[in-house]
């Protein structure tokens, strides 16, 4: 992947210097000029396109960001009740997630969520123990995050 985005910038700074245009415009032109390239020559490349983990991470972004809307949404609301109702539990998640750094992001995206906290991961790492403030159906908290996050995961690191 670095060895792309060096080439890419080698390709970009060769546009710049043969069209002896050392703007903005130019370095951009150059840049998608690059990634065409590239996106030519990927048959040749071992994995895929640095641009496509990009676009994975920016996915996974956004996707936090809208599950952080929501659950700040859910549990404002949940608190500005005048009658607290709502059904806390602590449920084990068997992850799919094999690397250390998959499962580290995986439990700051759950704990940076609001309404839910991770307690405790096993010794294998292949098991969280969840904290969740408001569960209605364990079986499709643990789908969506299984949907969510831990797809988004592994999209982004995948090879």
């Amino acid at each position: 992947m670095a060895f792309q985005i060096l080439l890419n910038f080698m390709i970009t700074f060769l546009w710049m210097f043969l069209n002896n245009d050392w703007t903005a415009s130019g370095f951009i032109v150059g840049y998608v000029l690059g990634i065409l390239v590239l996106f030519g020559l990927r048959r040749f490349f071992n994995g895929r396109l640095y641009i496509d983990r990009g676009w994975a991470v920016v996915k996974l972004a956004i996707l936090f960001l809208r599950e952080l809307v929501v659950s700040s949404y859910v549990v404002v609301k949940a608190v500005l009740r005048p009658n607290l109702d709502i059904r806390p539990a602590i449920l084990m998640y068997t992850t799919e997630l094999k690397s250390d750094w998959e499962i580290a992001v995986l439990i700051t995206l759950l704990c940076l969520t609001p309404g839910s906290v991770v307690l405790e991961v096993s010794k294998d790492n292949r098991t969280l123990y969840i904290h969740a403030m408001d569960i209605e159906d364990a079986e499709k908290f643990r789908d969506n995050i299984r949907n969510t996050f831990e797809r988004a995961i592994l999209e982004v690191s995948r090879s």
